[in-house]
C-alpha cells in the first residue's frame, strides 16, 4: 500500500510545527499573567530588543547622541511576550531542521553500508566464480589430455596398421617377383 512510503517523519514535524504556534500563545499568554515571567524573562529581551531597533533607527536617520527611552513596562511585556513566542516557534523550527538532517544522514549512512555490503557480496561472488573457472579448466584440461590420447593411440595403430599391410605387401611381393624370374 501507499503507507510505507508516506513520509510520516515530515509529516511527524510538520504537526509539531503546528502544535507550536498554539504552545507560542499559550507561552505568551502566561507570560502577560505571570509576574516573574514577566519580571525576568519578558522584560529583558524587550527592552534591549527596543534599545537595539530604535539605535539602528536613529543612526539610519543621522540623529546621534540622542537618549533612547525605554519602553513602559505594559508594552515591554508585550513586545518581550511577542520575541518569546517568535522564539519558540523558530527553536522548534530549527529543531525540526536538525531532526530531519539527523534522520536524513543516518538514511544516507544506512545506504552506504547497503552498497558496501552489496559490493562485497558481488566481490566475494567473483571471487567464488573466478575459482570455479579455474576449476573448470582444470577439468577441461584433464578430461582433454585423455581424449588425445586416446586420439594419438588411434593413429598409432592406424599408422602400424599400414605399416603392417606394407609390410605384409613387401614381403608378399619380393617372393612373386622371384616366382615370375624363375
Amino acid at each position: 500500500m501507499v503507507v510505507g512510503a508516506f513520509p510520516m517523519a515530515k509529516l511527524l514535524y510538520l504537526g509539531i510545527r503546528q502544535v507550536s504556534k498554539p504552545l507560542a500563545n499559550r507561552i505568551k499568554e502566561a507570560a502577560r499573567r505571570s509576574e516573574f515571567f514577566k519580571t525576568y524573562i519578558c522584560l529583558p529581551p524587550a527592552q534591549l530588543y527596543h534599545w537595539v531597533e530604535m539605535r539602528t533607527k536613529m543612526r539610519i536617520m543621522g540623529f546621534r547622541g540622542t537618549a533612547i527611552k525605554p519602553l513602559n513596562e505594559e508594552a515591554a511585556a508585550e513586545l518581550g511576550a511577542e520575541l518569546l513566542g517568535e522564539a519558540t516557534i523558530f527553536i522548534v523550527g530549527g529543531g525540526c531542521l536538525v531532526m530531519e538532517y539527523w534522520r536524513h544522514q543516518a538514511q544516507q549512512r544506512h545506504k552506504e553500508e547497503e552498497q558496501r555490503a552489496a559490493w562485497g557480496a558481488m566481490q566475494d561472488e567473483v571471487g567464488r566464480l573466478a575459482l570455479a573457472v579455474e576449476v573448470l579448466q582444470t577439468q577441461v584440461q584433464q578430461a582433454a589430455l585423455p581424449s588425445a590420447l586416446e586420439e594419438l593411440r588411434a593413429q598409432v595403430q592406424e599408422v602400424r596398421a599400414q605399416l603392417h599391410v606394407r609390410d605384409r605387401d613387401a614381403r608378399s611381393t619380393p617372393k612373386a617377383v622371384s616366382a615370375s624370374e624363375k
